[in-house]
């Protein structure tokens, strides 16, 4: 396609062209009023002076009649410029006056009145006047009017005024659409070459932005952040891979040598169910991280999830209660502290999930060092905070510095004091992923020693209940 069959072809020409169309009808409506209003004025001021002169004539008419009046309108028709005068008889022929010829009927008719004349010298022929009819005493008839000359010279420069200002609208309106057409053309073009080159792999490409603060632009700038939320998304499943093949190495090859170790082992059937048993134990683990993995994508990608209505403070006491051997085991004391109605409408199986992996790491990695003034603790609260439901996970461990918590939200982050312990780095990442799903978010805080990972929850507004209907007969009276 041409450079000038895209212009004429843009949507951006059609509609400066639609809009100078408009003001150019606009244009012309004003025009047409304008003219009908101006016309209006001539014909008021022709009937006033037709008033006026026939006010004169009646005097002259009760002065000396007839043939006084016919004397005056003969000496006031031999004036340049002067009115129109026909003075008739009973039967309709002329007495005296300028005007020659006009159509019968039209004396028949007193009042003002429309009508085509000739003129006794027969120069104006074709022309038209706005008349007035007097009938006299006797039958006699007077006609006294303006020729509508000037009526004719108003509307011709009006139709003129109109014809120009509708040349000028059309080749404004040509120039203004192939301006605008060229100027959205050519920030569309650059967006499509951006566009093209993102397409072409580059996701790190930007459409451009031309700082007008136009539809354009705000177009543009919504479609370069979900550019940069989809670069966001293509580098962590880069990073997601490469820590797939380098996190899940270990696990799979203890599998493959827990199973070597099976088969050197002969006929021993001890050795073959422990072997096994190591193996299950590892297959169990690793099943556990693509669970995770799958729940995270889900909860990424926007997933649904059966929601229901439930209390944060029972999931808190029933994860205590289930850790609670395991924090004696490893001599931790581990607390519960909820205040209040804590509903929230979410997947209790997904937060009851998420709330014990931040139990679980921080058993495993919250515990008090040795020397530490304060024995180690775990404390799970829940709390409402205005429009939100917090659940917290507080220990009082080395921590994490400011610079890393942001990191170990992401999957498969372990820092460096905790790789020597179990576990697979999706734990944080799993809680935010949860949490996001949910339209919560989750957040890192000193616990003064020790770690606090905060999870808020949008609340569930708790509908009051109406009062019981009464039972019984009037007045509150059981029937007897």
């Amino acid at each position: 396609m041409t450079a000038l069959g895209k212009l004429f072809r843009a949507t951006a020409f059609r509609l400066a062209m639609a809009i100078l169309l408009l003001s150019a009808v606009g244009a012309g409506i004003v025009l047409t009023v304008i003219a009908w209003q101006v016309i209006s004025v001539v014909d008021g001021e022709m009937a006033q002076t037709i008033e006026a002169e026939a006010k004169g004539l009646a005097d002259q008419y009760a002065q000396g009649g007839v043939r006084r009046l016919g004397a005056v309108i003969e000496l006031r028709a031999r004036q340049p410029g002067s009115p129109l005068y026909l003075l008739t008889d009973a039967a309709g022929d002329p007495l005296a006056g300028n005007v020659d010829q006009i159509p019968p009927s039209v004396l028949d008719h007193p009042g003002f009145v429309d009508t085509p004349y000739h003129t006794v010298e027969g120069a104006d022929r074709g022309r038209r006047a706005l008349a007035r009819i007097y009938v006299l005493p006797g039958g006699f008839r007077l006609l006294i009017g303006h020729d509508l000359g000037d009526r004719a010279r108003i509307r011709a420069v009006m139709v003129r005024a109109l014809a120009l200002s509708l040349i000028f609208f059309a080749m404004l309106a040509a120039i203004g659409a192939l301006f605008v057409a060229r100027r959205v053309l050519r920030r569309i073009d650059a967006i499509n070459v951006s566009a093209h080159g993102i397409m072409a792999g580059d996701l790190s490409q930007r459409l451009p932005v031309s700082g007008s603060g136009d539809e354009l632009d705000r177009l543009a700038e919504g479609l370069n952040e979900m550019l940069a939320r989809i670069g966001e998304l293509m580098q962590g499943l880069r990073e997601v891979s490469d820590n797939i093949a380098h996190d899940l190495r270990t696990p799979l090859t203890r599998l493959r040598n827990h199973a070597e170790a099976a088969l050197a082992f002969g006929g021993d059937a001890a050795a073959y169910r422990t072997a096994l048993e190591k193996t299950i134990e590892e297959s169990d683990a690793l099943i556990k991280i693509f669970n995770a993995l799958l729940l995270i994508a889900r909860a990424e990608a926007g997933g649904d999830v059966e929601a229901q209505k439930f209390d944060v403070g029972e999931v808190a006491r029933s994860v205590a209660e289930l850790y609670e051997p395991i924090a004696e085991e490893q001599g931790v004391d581990l607390g519960v502290e909820t205040r209040g109605a804590l509903t929230v409408r979410a997947n209790r199986e997904l937060i009851a999930q998420t709330m014990a992996n931040l139990v679980d790491n921080a058993l495993k990695y919250g515990a008090a060092g040795e020397g530490a003034e304060a024995p180690s603790k775990v404390v799970i609260s829940a709390r409402r905070v205005g429009a939100l439901v917090e659940f917290a996970v507080a220990d009082r461990g080395p921590g994490i510095d400011h610079a890393n918590r942001a990191r170990v939200l992401e999957r498969f982050v372990r820092l460096e004091g905790s790789r020597s312990r179990p576990g697979s780095g999706l734990g944080l990442s799993l809680a935010a992923a949860v949490a996001r799903m949910h339209g919560g978010a989750v957040e890192l805080e000193d616990n003064e020693p020790g770690l606090r990972v905060r999870v808020a929850l949008p609340a569930e507004e708790e509908q009051p209940r109406l009062p019981a209907p009464a039972i019984g007969g009037m007045n509150g009276r059981h029937a007897g």
